[in-house]
């Protein structure tokens, strides 16, 4: 599409929706979405279900050839299932299967009424009588079916495939499911279909526990994005979610201070916004409270044309839909940005990774460079970033440490790109390519969620990104890695260890990491108070069939990473998306928050609130940080923390920023010091330039720094008590 006609495509809609009448907050966009939402229900649109069964319908009754009726009655069954019409979808399959028609192979139609009868039974258990174990692999106690009909009736059905074809492993892995939510497994499992779960008890961690019931948090809705962060300034973190559908709104859940949240959607403005596979917080017009900035059409392509929102905390508890005013109006498909001040001048630029898909409309990259006056401007051309490709997720952090931020961007097209921030101050910002120079090449197929981090605690940012695949079984990868046999690339996990001159190296075999997860939502935090950083992965693509548990691995030293899934009994089995680490009952544990649900109605689910209930003795600091001449968020301040942990000093480095590529956390930063009981020193390098240094600080506090001060502050927070009976 030209970019003239883009344009216009923009301003002919809000010449639309700016002439009805006002009556709800954020009207323009929120007329804006109903529009686009119109637009995308086509039968064309792969995720628009509705569509899809109409059209279905309309073939099936005008009684074309058999052929194209068989056809139709398999994709209508489709459509119900991804509906979430799991019962009608069986009766449409049912008679296909006596028919045995020649145009549709009887394999396909009898795996698709598995898949119906394993997710009626998902519907009558996990999500009808929600529970904390529910669907938490591998499924035991509290999550196994109270109804056991819909799982007897998919073993059934996947006994016959596995006859037929004692390797189709995707089957296999859902059987061994189904056998589970009935307490069959492993005893009724036949023996030659058995896949044993593999469980690391060398580095054990004791089990979390799903409290989102307990806090108001359990909220069903379909895939999206979450923050974690104090949005009304109390002290005391916030959440927010959204959902990626343009029906669906975002949901604003405002911290009670006593184990509880309250939802204020509507009353903030927020819950008259749909749509949103991810977003962030920022600080864009630096007065201390936190903006959120949601991003929306990823995936699908030309009904993609969806906008990004730009979202003003105006302080008293509401938002106000900005995006129009500030210059970041477009109708491109994206779900991933990065906030930085790439020039250093005390403001925060965005940019924006959009989607490229082979055939379909280009849609560059884009650079917001923040003007100081509430507006920006789009610098993406000039400043050599304007890449186009099918990106997922990007990430910015300073690499070389220059003083700079630099970018990395990972894609579907399997290739990854590196930007070196090369701006000279007071001139306009500019980048260079260093992928090759790096020595970061391709990954596989694809690759989704990233990020800068420290692993290994050397003072240099690493680099870590998760492959994917999203038109492959990720059961049937996850079978053959249970049985020892060869897996591809894609879906595995891929760190690259700075080596302190420019140029990376992948050590992902040499740390264990060479394991398949295909992730969507990721994140990292330190579970233990180690000063080590861990990282949780939530996994699946829009197949039904995707059942595969999220992944929790545990960094040892940085010199390996554990997986830890089983015993944290974290492997929730439904779509993950959103991932945010943060202390919510504030305990000095690292908690996990993750948004679940896949891409349709069927698959919609509730979030989940993971309580860590302590892994040892370690101690701990949060230090929150105020920019005055940096940006006032602090977003690019590294901290170096030093201590002497039995005898030996060592630091540990942070990076202020939200984490991971999907899902935010707070930008307090939570560091874990180990077995010392006194900090040595605390280093602040601000983005500004100035270093700032402060000397035997307690552990076990909450300290606010601000950039102008000699001095920090020390805050108290309630610890709050969920209700969770001990494990």
């Amino acid at each position: 599409m030209k970019q003239g006609f883009k344009s216009g495509y923009i301003l002919l809609i809000f010449l639309f929706v700016s002439c009805r009448h006002k009556t709800v907050p954020n009207q323009e966009m929120v007329d804006l979405l109903h529009q686009v939402n119109q637009y995308e229900a086509n039968p064309l649109n792969s995720f628009s279900p509705e569509s899809t069964l109409k059209y279905a319908d309309s073939v099936i009754h005008k009684g074309y050839n058999n052929a194209d009726i068989y056809n139709a009655q398999y994709n209508k069954a489709t459509a119900l299932l991804q509906l979430g019409q799991e019962q009608n979808a069986i009766n449409v399959l049912l008679p296909l299967l006596t028919k045995k028609p020649n145009y549709l192979s009887s394999t396909v139609v009898e795996k698709q009424l598995a898949l119906a009868y394993l997710r009626l039974g998902e519907r009558m258990n996990c999500i009808n009588h929600h529970g904390a174990e529910s669907c938490t692999y591998p499924i035991s106690m509290g999550g196994m079916h109270m109804d056991s009909r819909g799982s007897a009736k998919a073993i059934e059905v996947y006994t016959r495939l596995l006859r037929e074809n004692p390797k189709d492993y995707e089957s296999m892995w859902l059987m061994n499911i189904a056998y589970m939510t009935i307490g069959g497994y492993p005893q009724q499992v036949p023996p030659q279909f058995l896949i044993k779960v593999n469980e690391d008890t060398l580095h054990a961690v004791r089990p979390f526990k799903d409290v989102a019931v307990n806090a108001g948090l359990n909220v069903k809705s379909e895939a999206g994005g979450s923050i974690v962060d104090d949005f009304n300034n109390d002290g005391y973190p916030d959440i927010v979610t959204s959902s990626w559908d343009l029906k669906e709104p975002m949901h604003y859940f405002q911290n009670n201070k006593n184990g509880t949240f309250s939802d204020l959607s509507l009353a903030s403005g927020l819950g008259y916004l749909t749509g949103g596979l991810n977003m962030m917080q920022t600080d864009y017009n630096n007065d201390g409270f936190k903006d959120i900035f949601v991003l929306r059409g990823a995936w699908k392509g030309k009904f993609g044309k969806e906008p990004s929102s730009l979202l003003r905390n105006n302080g008293d508890g509401t938002f106000t839909d900005v995006t129009k005013e500030s210059g970041l109006l477009a109708l491109h498909p994206t779900q991933t940005a990065t906030w930085a001040d790439f020039n250093n001048d005390g403001w925060l630029d965005v940019f924006i990774g959009n989607e490229t898909k082979p055939g379909d409309d280009v849609y560059p990259c884009l650079l917001y460079i923040n003007n100081h006056n509430g507006s920006f401007t789009e610098a993406a051309v000039k400043a050599n970033c304007a890449v186009k490709a099918f990106v997922k997720g990007v990430t910015s952090g300073d690499y070389d440490n220059d003083g700079r931020a630099d970018i990395f961007i990972s894609t579907m097209n399997g290739k990854a790109v590196l930007l070196k921030n090369e701006t000279v101050k007071g001139g306009p910002v500019k980048f260079t390519d260093q992928t090759e120079q790096a020595g970061l090449g391709k990954q596989g197929p694809g690759t989704f969620a990233t990020w800068f981090w420290d692993y290994d605690n050397d003072g240099w940012l690493d680099i870590l990104v998760c492959g994917y695949g999203v038109t492959e079984s990720f059961a049937d990868a996850a079978a053959k890695e249970a049985l020892n046999l060869p897996t591809t690339n894609a879906g595995k996990v891929f760190l690259y260890r700075n080596k302190h001159d420019g140029t990376f190296e992948n050590v992902s075999a040499a740390v264990g990491l060479n394991k398949v997860a295909f992730a969507m939502g990721a994140n990292f935090g330190d579970i233990d108070n180690d000063g080590y950083l861990d990282f949780y992965l939530g996994t699946g693509n829009p197949l039904f069939t995707s059942l595969v548990p999220n992944k929790l691995f545990r960094n040892i030293g940085g010199k390996s990473f554990a997986d830890v899934t089983i015993s944290g009994r974290v492997g929730n089995l439904q779509k993950g998306h959103g991932v945010s680490f943060a202390d919510l009952n504030n305990d000095g544990h690292t908690d996990i928050f993750i948004k679940m649900g896949g891409a349709f109605t069927g698959d919609a689910y509730e979030n989940s609130l993971y309580l860590n209930p302590g892994q040892n003795n370690n101690h701990w600091i949060n230090i929150l940080l105020e920019g005055t001449n940096s940006n006032n968020a602090a977003i690019g301040a590294k901290i170096k923390t030093t201590f002497i942990e039995n005898g030996i000093e060592r630091s540990v480095y942070r990076d202020v920023n939200s984490g991971g590529s999907f899902g935010s956390n707070p930008l307090q930063q939570h560091i874990g010091i180990g077995k010392a009981v006194v900090i040595k020193q605390i280093e602040i390098k601000w983005p500004s330039g100035k270093i700032q240094s402060f000397n035997n600080v307690a552990a076990n506090i909450n300290v606010k720094l601000k950039e102008s001060d000699r001095s920090y502050t020390t805050y108290q927070l309630t610890r709050l008590n969920f209700n969770v009976k001990p494990i």
